[in-house]
């Protein structure tokens, strides 16, 4: 059965998003979770624009010709950061292939505006591929972020239908580099036609990457134009493969709801 979700109200992070003109994945994917963080003054500020350059059939965020980044973003987020007082915030973004570094010097500079102005904030840097790019993810690794993810989002079988400009073995490959500087996280989301033996097939291939941390969640359908969903898993088999990613070894977040970035300081 298809979960319901609660729609945000207007609050005080809501406000301060618009005023500041800065962009969240709350908004652009249309998390399922919007009303419940932005009403604990939470959110996961997405840079770079809301246009991205590829075009996965999951996701509800606008591809095409993204416009140049903005210089002030690092700072608009910063001030933002400070404002609500945040502890713990997640920085993540579109793909940005247009770009020669791929967006991984703005993302730097992000971080380290918000590290400045926010000392004892810890930041999540969700990131794109990078293409694989060694010098992006340097920079990543070198960062002040405390915790560095990337999301294998799909089983192999599914990723190129699901992901066409992305790969399956290069999301293993960023993972098993990031694990080697800060603790590392992805995210699985499920209903889009996988068997429970290509979860697992999948949970392994991240073990060996050095993921700690996991997500797994329900692929909801953003328009009847996206890829559809094959089934809703049920509280049960959540808690079946919350337990399996336990079993391996993983902190993980399992349910109908749960997106890579929800709960992500309590994780």
């Amino acid at each position: 059965m298809k979960p319901k979700v609660k729609a945000p109200n207007n609050n005080e992070t809501l406000k301060l998003i618009q005023k500041y003109n800065i962009n969240t994945v709350c908004y652009s994917s249309k998390c399922p979770n919007i009303y419940e963080c932005f009403n604990k003054k939470s959110a996961t500020f997405m840079i770079l624009g809301n246009i991205c350059t590829r075009n996965c059939r999951f996701c509800n965020v606008t591809s095409g010709k993204p416009h140049l980044p903005d210089k002030n973003e690092p700072k608009k987020i910063a001030e933002a950061v400070k404002t609500l007082g945040l502890k713990y915030v997640v920085i993540t973004s579109v793909d940005r292939d247009d770009l020669e570094d791929f967006g991984s010097g703005h993302f730097y500079n992000v971080i380290e505006k918000i590290k400045k102005l926010n000392p004892d904030t810890k930041i999540e840097s969700l990131t794109p591929d990078f293409q694989g790019d060694i010098n992006a993810l340097n920079l990543m690794a070198t960062s002040g972020a405390y915790k560095l993810a990337h999301n294998i989002e799909t089983v192999r079988r599914l990723h190129k239908k699901l992901k066409p400009k992305s790969d399956y073995d290069l999301s293993l490959k960023v993972l098993e580099y990031y694990s080697k500087f800060k603790i590392t996280k992805s995210s699985l989301i499920v209903g889009f036609g996988e068997s429970f033996e290509e979860i697992e097939k999948t949970l392994v291939d991240l073990k060996n990457a050095g993921v700690k941390q996991l997500t797994i969640g329900q692929y909801l359908q953003p328009t009847p134009k996206h890829y559809p969903v094959k089934k809703y898993y049920s509280d049960e088999e959540f808690k079946i493969l919350e337990n399996m990613a336990k079993n391996m070894g993983f902190t993980v977040a399992s349910g109908k709801l749960v997106r890579s970035s929800y709960k992500a300081d309590e994780l």
